[in-house]
């Protein structure tokens, strides 16, 4: 178990993934419900709808070892991997054992939940083979990262259904702010996680900063937190939450920007790790701002 202990630490760190799952996936289902008018969720739903987002992230983890074995043996002997720590078969093993408790709890929840888990799945699949364009998409950056992050609203449509599908509803309308947000939210994170100092670059190891330079990077990565600032804005206003968040997104892009410009002028190593860190906190406010804090506000309101 040991081995298992260090790979999560290494490749899938459950207590800095667990926390902005759980906020992904309750949100999702939050925001949908108050579009609703409602002002609780169903506990077994939101269950599912954790776990089910936690194993897909962890399959997505599982795919990217696969998908990406050779250039690892090649640049990244140190990764589990390549270094014999875990292997991919019993990698393989995890990830089918993650769908089958993936498949029984949406068939429990509600069966037509497992038509939109074989769609997440199905991208999935896709992303692993590089939707069969491989060196099209590597010799393009940008759309490789655009194409992938749509695994992003794919798997939420999953779990606002475990709000709007269990409660026998259609889709509400203005779901569609939430996953602009998720897609927008994906990007800030990508390009967040490779934005480095100079002395943190790794040969064979394509990051935002050496293809595009460090200044630029940094604009990228402000640029899609502005884009999600206005999606969410926008999202809370049909949810009657819009002071709040505006105030939130106000503090949150000048810290942004002020990281940005430090880190621009003065790219000392390990700096870059501020970079991302800073986008998963950013993650983490956006999607709670958006679903379990206005949800709770309401029960508590409700209850007044």
């Amino acid at each position: 178990m040991n081995r298992w202990w260090i790979y999560q630490k290494e490749r899938f760190p459950v207590f800095a993934h667990g926390p902005l799952i759980l906020a992904f996936s309750l949100s999702a289902m939050a925001y949908s419900a108050l579009l609703r008018g409602e002002s609780g969720l169903r506990p077994e739903a939101a269950v599912v709808a954790f776990v089910t987002a936690f194993l897909f992230f962890l399959q997505l983890r599982i795919a990217d070892e696969f998908k990406d074995a050779e250039e690892d043996a090649h640049w990244r002997p140190y990764r589990p991997v390549p270094r014999g720590l875990v292997t991919l078969r019993e990698l393989g093993w995890v990830g089918a054992g993650a769908g089958a408790i993936q498949l029984a709890g949406s068939l429990w929840l509600r069966p037509l939940q497992l038509l939109l888990l074989l769609a997440a799945w199905g991208y999935l699949a896709l992303m692993s083979k590089e939707f069969f364009v491989r060196d099209w998409l590597k010799a393009r950056p940008i759309a490789y990262m655009l194409s992938h992050m749509v695994v992003m609203p794919v798997f939420d449509i999953y779990a606002t259904a475990c709000d709007w599908l269990t409660a026998g509803a259609l889709p509400p309308r203005g779901l569609g702010w939430f996953l602009a947000v998720s897609y927008l939210n994906g990007i800030v994170i990508e390009i967040g996680r490779k934005v480095r100092a100079p002395e943190d670059e790794e040969e064979g190891v394509e990051t935002y900063s050496a293809l595009w330079g460090r200044p630029l990077a940094l604009a990228a990565w402000l640029g899609a937190m502005l884009l999600t600032a206005l999606c969410a804005w926008r999202g809370a206003v049909l949810i009657g939450f819009a002071a709040p968040v505006a105030v939130l997104l106000a503090l949150l892009l000048a810290a942004a920007a002020i990281l940005a410009i430090s880190f621009a002028r003065s790219p000392l190593p390990g700096r870059g790790k501020r970079v991302e860190l800073f986008s998963g906190v950013w993650t983490l406010l956006m999607y709670l701002s958006l679903g379990a804090v206005p949800l709770l506000f309401r029960y508590w309101q409700g209850g007044a």
